[in-house]
């Protein structure tokens, strides 16, 4: 799967920097100092990256939990986010991580028991009250857990402390970790979905979507909770029909009982991301619809994005409850 594995020098001996270099035993191993030094230079070809992408193992230093932006959230109201690792196995061409980042090789943090010291600091700071923390903002949770291992090992320290809360948010498959645990109460496992068209034209890589349903349905029988995020919404003509299509897909085949959360945002992109990625993408048919900036933030007409918005949360409301619904604001 990797052909170079780089790794900083000062956790070239840590177990898991071991376990994971022992899976690829034909990979280049290259020495650095940090991880920057190969993921932050700018004369770097993201597209060409993206086609056979490096391994970078790496140790984060700080800034491991941080609070989430304006509006993402699922009802908490102590929320943040880490990330274990930095972008994606999947090419969705919509993704803000794009343009973020310069560079589409992976870094992996392997100094896991860093985050659980500061996660157990944000608990301990927050006085008893429950914490969210959302662990697929930079990543996909579940993309690389046979590599990662990141499911495996963060549920069971999450197991004993009920007062923090865990999103996993994936568009993976990969879940058999989640069924050899037993499930837990303080656990979310999030899918997001597109409708069939968005799906074939803009998230490449990502298994279709009945597979995806298939995972569901595995961890609902194991006694998972889980979540459904339909974001971003994408404006396009025949969307009605095609959102339509998708509710229907899904809820005729998930036990609604068992959802904690449907969340709902549509496509918004901040500024300096927008204008990354059209140049990766200039002939993109995404990037060719109108789009307004609000406070930063590029995003469909308040027009559009009222009118897909509430289409679909109208439709969601065939389906749940009003008390399982989310939304996420294009402009934070």
């Amino acid at each position: 799967m990797f052909s170079t594995i780089y790794i900083e020098s000062e956790i070239a001996e840590h177990p898991r920097t071991r376990a994971i270099c022992a899976r690829f035993p034909q990979a280049n191993q290259v020495c650095c100092e940090r991880y920057g030094e190969v993921f932050n230079p700018k004369s770097q070809d993201f597209r060409l990256q993206k086609q056979k992408p490096a391994l970078i193992l790496a140790n984060k230093h700080d800034h491991r939990v941080l609070q989430t932006p304006a509006g993402y959230g699922i009802g908490g109201d102590r929320n943040y986010y880490f990330s274990h690792m930095l972008n994606c196995l999947y090419d969705c061409r919509y993704c803000f991580l794009q343009g973020m980042y310069r560079s589409a090789h992976y870094v992996l943090f392997v100094n896991y028991e860093d985050f659980y010291s500061d996660i157990d600091m944000t608990l301990e700071n927050a006085n008893g009250e429950p914490c969210w923390f959302f662990s697929g903002y930079d990543c996909d949770s579940l993309a690389l857990e046979p590599v990662t291992a990141f499911a495996e090992q963060f549920l069971p320290f999450f197991a004993s402390r009920p007062q923090a809360l865990i999103e996993l948010r994936t568009k993976s498959t990969q879940v058999r970790s989640l069924l050899n645990q037993e499930p837990l109460p303080n656990a979310v496992v999030a899918f997001s979905f597109t409708p069939e068209e968005i799906y074939k034209s803009l998230e490449h890589k990502v298994p279709d979507i009945e597979r995806r349903i298939d995972s569901m349905r595995l961890l609902q029988q194991a006694g998972w909770s889980l979540g459904l995020r339909f974001d971003p919404l994408i404006y396009q003509p025949g969307y009605r029909e095609q959102y339509r299509k998708l509710f229907q897909q899904v809820f005729s085949q998930l036990d609604t009982t068992q959802l904690h959360s449907v969340s709902l945002g549509t496509f918004r992109l901040p500024r300096s991301y927008f204008r990354n990625i059209l140049q990766l993408y200039p002939d993109e048919p995404l990037y060719a619809g109108t789009f307004t900036e609000t406070g930063g933030m590029i995003s469909y007409p308040a027009e559009q994005e009222h009118e897909i918005t509430g289409f679909c949360t109208t439709e969601l409301l065939n389906h749940v409850p009003e008390s399982l619904l989310f939304h996420c604001p294009a402009a934070a």
